[in-house]
């Protein structure tokens, strides 16, 4: 029997304010049901209790969304840029709303929601509003006598759909939904199904700044069901992912089999970090504990891998504790002021992260700090520094994940379940190493199927030219990590994915060139 759900749950937050969040599917600019009544739990990762239960897209709901999202792409009517400035405008208005509601849901702390991800998402969706009227053709002049002409049009692909993961849910949908709208694409959005609530709450954003029916639709489901049905579907035209290479190369497939539709991935990474003993050691730990910890590690392009360069490795070290200790900060309490740390979004990965570093504890690695659960109530997983290890290493080598057994309708086969499940699993644990020269690093930085993100400190420039250009990265930061750029492309190299996010180039992924040959000599053999 269908569970029956409230269509709106008032939730509660620590410091007493209260925020009403819609619980059904969004489509044509309405909350409604799963046809099936299908429903997902979101749980409290601080609390580990149940804040709401929302309806689930089934292969059903997603026909419907598509056929939605078709009739608004073939009735769209010109630059979606007024709605898409007033989006930007009505997200910042309810800036602290949303922020309380990340903290809630995906247990990251208010105050860095607050303070990072909504301004960031908020100045994504108004910079590509800023691009909606600046996306134009060419004119090639192909005929001397100006009796032919050559023109090129650049068009939407039509309906996109996207799946955004659990980690940093309003700057994911900023970066999708922002160049696909600017483009006049529609679009089907998907939210993780540990984190639907933020992506529902923004959908009341979309009818208040007067998007027409359709242009966007908000599909919660888990990714074996609504996922797989997105990936497959003969009327989605492009699909978009951010999640892991596993699932990633599952909608590849899917892609191909069905209606060969464009795909763009951001998937994951094992991004090295590096220490050369000319750096500024103290500002560089901050980088490093900044690019490991930061959303407890749940970041795919967190620099996971430390290089530190033999001379200044105990004196960096020594550093390196000292910043770490400030990610503590705030544990039991996300919506404490300067509460940095958090717990990880779910049991089930707080307990897989236990088990890697008791793996890499048996493979012969040490732990130089933290190394324990938090024993008080949430998933939380202390600041890990782990040392001694080698190349060959499992915790150096491979990105850790977690299969998730879900219990899906019995129309779906294991196969599919497998298949759409895979799911990153991230944690705030950093391997460290030592190495002598400059190119025995960037040997080791390079030795991984990843290429995602790279970070390096030097105060010699000639040596910044020099590993740059050697990093086999995306994006590779220099004195610095994990700053992004709204203007600046974002992607990765080898198995971290295909196009690019942010930037002009985002346009790209959301839009397809036509060729117009024009003869108007009238028939004359001039």
């Amino acid at each position: 029997m269908a569970k029956q759900i409230p269509a709106v749950v008032n939730l509660a937050f620590p410091n007493g304010r209260k925020l009403d969040v819609p619980t059904g599917l969004f489509i044509d600019n309405k909350f409604v049901p799963s046809v099936e009544g299908a429903t997902i739990d979101s749980i409290n990762p601080v609390t580990e209790e149940l804040l709401a239960t929302v309806s689930s897209a089934t292969e059903q709901d997603i026909d419907i969304a598509v056929a939605s999202s078709r009739n608004a792409f073939k009735n769209r009517m010109g630059s979606q840029l007024p709605t898409c400035a007033t989006l930007a405008d009505l997200l910042e208005r309810d800036a602290e709303a949303f922020a309380g509601l990340e903290a809630l849901d995906n247990g990251k702390s208010a105050q860095v929601a607050r303070e990072v991800d909504l301004p960031d998402s908020i100045a994504c969706i108004r910079y590509y509003a800023g691009w909606a009227d600046k996306i134009f053709g060419q004119t090639i002049e192909v005929d001397d006598k100006g009796l032919k002409s050559a023109s090129t049009r650049v068009e939407p692909f039509g309906v996109c759909a996207q799946i955004i993961p659990w980690n940093y849910n309003i700057m994911m949908l900023a970066w999708k939904i922002g160049p696909a709208l600017a483009a006049g694409c529609t679009v089907i959005l998907k939210p993780s199904e540990l984190t639907p609530l933020p992506a529902l709450k923004f959908s009341e954003l979309v009818a208040e700044a007067g998007f027409p029916p359709g242009v966007f639709n908000c599909v919660p489901s888990y990714g074996p069901i609504g996922g797989a049905a997105l990936a497959s579907h003969l009327n989605v035209d492009k699909v978009a992912f951010t999640g892991s290479t596993l699932t990633g190369r599952k909608i590849m497939q899917a892609a191909a089999l069905s209606n060969l539709k464009k795909v763009t991935l951001e998937l994951g990474g094992k991004s090295p970090h590096i220490i050369f003993e000319s750096a500024n050691l103290k500002d560089a730990a901050t980088h490093v504990t900044g690019g490991i910890f930061l959303n407890q590690g749940q970041d795919c392009s967190a620099g996971s891998r430390l290089y530190v360069q033999a001379s200044v490795y105990d004196a960096f070290l020594k550093e390196l504790k000292a910043s770490a200790e400030e990610w503590t900060a705030g544990y039991g309490d996300n919506f404490k002021e300067g509460a940095l740390g958090g717990p990880l979004v779910s049991k089930a990965q707080r307990d897989k992260v236990v088990n890697y570093v008791e793996g890499a504890k048996e493979a012969g690695a040490s732990i130089l700090y933290g190394g324990t659960k938090w024993e008080g109530k949430g998933w939380y997983y202390l600041p890990t520094i782990i040392g001694d290890v080698t190349p060959d290493m499992k915790v150096v080598k491979e990105e850790v994940r977690l299969i998730i057994i879900l219990f899906i309708h019995h129309r779906y086969s294991d196969d599919l379940r497998s298949s759409f499940v895979g799911v990153k699993i991230f944690g705030p644990v950093l391997v460290v190493s030592k190495f002598n020269t400059e190119e025995e690093v960037i040997e080791l930085a390079n030795n991984t199927t990843y290429g995602l993100g790279a970070g390096f400190h030097s105060s010699d420039a000639n040596q910044c030219q020099r590993v740059q250009a050697s990093l086999e990265a995306g994006t590779v930061w220099v004195n610095q990590y994990g700053l992004l750029y709204n203007q600046s492309p974002f992607g990765g190299y080898k198995q971290s994915g295909i196009g690019r996010e942010l930037g002009s180039y985002a346009i790209d992924n959301y839009t397809q060139i036509k060729t117009v040959l024009w003869d108007y000599s009238g028939g004359s053999s001039q």
